[in-house]
């Protein structure tokens, strides 16, 4: 058995332990849905051939403490993949180290998968790059046993976090990169080792942030890090010629520009209401190193549930392309904030009678793992021409500010006659363990009454049946420019939808 969980005073499991070669008592974990926040990592296989997916081969947790962020339990396990021979190539075991020998002898998935539900279920789950990859490994593994998930409180992506607050001066963002930078080894790229080394730079970032907050006329970004990305010249304010620029194939993160702060237990930390004030950005860092337990970070935008009238919103034959412009105004010392504004209030779309051409989607995840609701809608060719001048606005300030990521096309042409279409999200809020709809929904009969739906719960199951494949709809959205993970573009918020009863 190769798989280990001791109190954080001792070690998590010697190298014999890992290889299989041994097996040490373990002791009681807490048990699920605690306060610690769970720190965790996964390594996998290389897939080598279209279709191949990952072959979980390590499971890796830590839960910290969120009051004095020590780490209180931890947990470490090799995963033996149902068939390790066609799994693991060479290229992964150069990426992990990890060979078919050392997984011979350990558990399959199905052996620990009650202690990884147990160490991740009902906590706060803390992570590099934990969105895109880690927990959607986990889903995976939970799926091929036919077993639900762990569901998280909420979620610490630390790659995007960092990246909006530290990524002007630690290069790509990526752990290893990190850890150089503030001199605390090579990473290994182990589970367990990864984890406590993520622990470790979050504490960096957070103490240098504060730092920085607290004396912002003394302590700023060029007098405490001379290895800074991008400094500025006391002298006349130009860039440094000695300044390295980033190199082309760099990862994108450390353009980012913006983020959005989801609610945590009912707690809500909003970067739009912030000023660029030293009393804001220290709020910032206090809340980074205090509250980090009630942070998640969300890809979706975060709406306006109250709002209830919507008289700024313009059909698209009252828009002029002229008065349309993109607004960019500082947030705090790391970041900014982006809109597009019509004259000089931002760009609000409604649009009636637009037809459906595909249903309810529940493929994109938001980061606690719930499905980011959308809807695919034709589009009329006066407000294609509004939203494809948008697009080409926006994605030439987004190249003008230095981002590298990918520009997604928000209109895109549909079936052999290239009809226009674009896709209207569906955000939710989230409340402790309940969430609703922040779009308004409604209904329209035959006879022209309109009702509001209310809904319990969000359940993609029940709405499914109301947006469907042909069907009309009113729809009320706003324009969200947003640059997250390597992606950026328009993201099209409906507020209020109007489905037509046939």
């Amino acid at each position: 058995m190769a798989s280990t969980s001791v109190p954080a005073s001792q070690p998590a499991a010697t190298p014999a332990a890992e290889a299989g070669e041994g097996t040490a008592p373990a002791p009681e974990l807490p048990g699920a849905g605690g306060p610690e926040i769970a720190f965790f990592d996964v390594e996998t296989s290389v897939p080598q051939r279209a279709g191949q997916g990952y072959a979980l081969l390590e499971f890796g947790a830590i839960l910290v403490c969120p009051r004095r962020l020590v780490e209180v339990a931890a947990y470490a396990t090799l995963v033996r993949p149902a068939d390790p021979v066609s799994a693991i190539s060479a290229a992964s075991v150069r990426c992990n180290g990890i060979t078919r020998d050392a997984v011979s002898g350990a558990p399959s998935f199905h052996d620990v998968a009650d202690a990884v539900y147990g160490l991740l279920h009902g906590r706060v789950w803390a992570g590099h790059n934990i969105v895109r990859f880690d927990s959607a490994r986990i889903r995976e593994a939970f799926a091929e046993i036919s077993r639900p998930p762990p569901e998280p409180k909420g979620m610490i992506d630390t790659l995007p976090l960092l990246t909006q607050r530290f990524g002007r001066r630690a290069g790509d963002m990526k752990m290893a990169s990190l850890a150089n930078y503030f001199g605390l080894g090579k990473q290994r790229h182990r589970s367990l080792d990864d984890v406590r080394m993520n622990l470790e730079v979050l504490k960096y970032c957070a103490t240098v942030l504060f730092l920085e907050a607290s004396l912002p006329e003394v302590l700023t970004v060029e007098n405490l890090v001379e290895r800074a990305i991008i400094t500025r010249s006391q002298a006349n304010g130009s860039a440094s010629p000695e300044t390295p620029k980033p190199e082309p194939n760099s990862s994108p993160e450390s353009s980012k520009r913006q983020r959005t702060i989801s609610p945590v237990d009912s707690v809500i930390l909003e970067e739009d209401n912030q000023g660029t004030s030293g009393a804001a950005t220290n709020r910032e860092s206090v809340e980074l190193v205090s509250h980090i337990k009630e942070m998640k970070l969300d890809a979706t935008t975060q709406m306006d549930a109250s709002s209830s009238g919507y008289s700024d919103f313009v059909e698209p034959d009252d828009v002029s392309t002229e008065c349309i412009k993109i607004s960019v105004a500082p947030l705090h010392q790391f970041g900014r904030r982006t809109s597009i504004q019509h004259k000089d209030i931002p760009l609000q779309l409604c649009c009636a009678g637009l037809k459906i051409q595909f249903g309810v989607s529940t493929k994109f995840l938001d980061n606690a793992g719930r499905p980011k609701l959308n809807i695919v809608v034709e589009i009329p060719e006066n407000l294609s021409k509004v939203l494809e001048f948008c697009d080409d606005l926006a994605r030439r300030s987004s190249q003008d500010s230095g981002s590298t990521s990918e520009w997604r096309p928000l209109v895109k042409k549909y079936g052999y006659v290239n009809r226009p279409t674009v896709r209207l999200n569906i955000p939710t809020i989230v409340s402790g363990d309940s969430s609703m709809y922040a779009t308004d929904i409604c209904q329209k009969e035959p006879s022209g009454n309109t009702q509001k739906l209310v809904f319990s719960k969000v359940d993609a199951t029940e709405v499914e049946i109301l947006f469907v494949r042909g069907t009309k709809v009113d729809s009320f959205f706003s324009l969200e420019i947003y640059d997250y993970q390597q992606n950026a573009g328009i993201r099209l918020v409906a507020k209020r939808l109007v489905v037509h009863s046939k």
